[in-house]
């Protein structure tokens, strides 16, 4: 499945990672009585499957991108630091929106969608045996 969505990664994933992020970021921005809830019983499990959704996308964005190895190499750490931050600011932007606030188990929410985001791309990376091609930083 990796072979694949590497073959067709502009189609299946770059423009669904900018696509997902613009509609991630209106959707925070709405008023929360403007929203309806997918998960009625708990906001949590939004804040956890939109950054889980996130992770995955921005994972093989940047396992697939070929201008710039050495960032490849730490494909994990930069989307985690990635996702980090834009839960921090998503947070932050929160409590300028009518009805929306700011609060610490929403951002650990987003913390577990980036880690089980994470889990999954390795757990893919494992069960198919794919390996980072021209990761090899040069010798000079």
């Amino acid at each position: 499945m990796l072979k694949f969505l590497e073959k067709h990664k502009k189609k299946l994933v770059f423009m669904p990672l900018i696509i997902y992020w613009i509609a991630l970021f209106i959707g925070t921005s709405i008023p929360i009585e403007s929203v309806p809830s997918i998960f009625e019983f708990h906001d949590k499990l939004e804040h956890t499957a939109a950054y889980f959704g996130l992770t995955i996308l921005l994972n093989l964005s940047i396992i697939f991108q070929e201008k710039y190895p050495k960032i490849k190499l730490k494909h994990n750490l930069i989307t985690f630091a990635a996702a980090v931050v834009y839960g921090i600011i998503d947070e932050l932007h929160q409590m300028l929106i009518p009805g929306r606030s700011c609060e610490l188990y929403d951002f650990v929410s987003d913390l577990i969608g980036i880690l089980l985001g994470l889990l999954a791309v390795y757990l893919m990376m494992k069960f198919e045996n794919y390996r980072l091609e021209n990761t090899q930083p040069e010798l000079y």
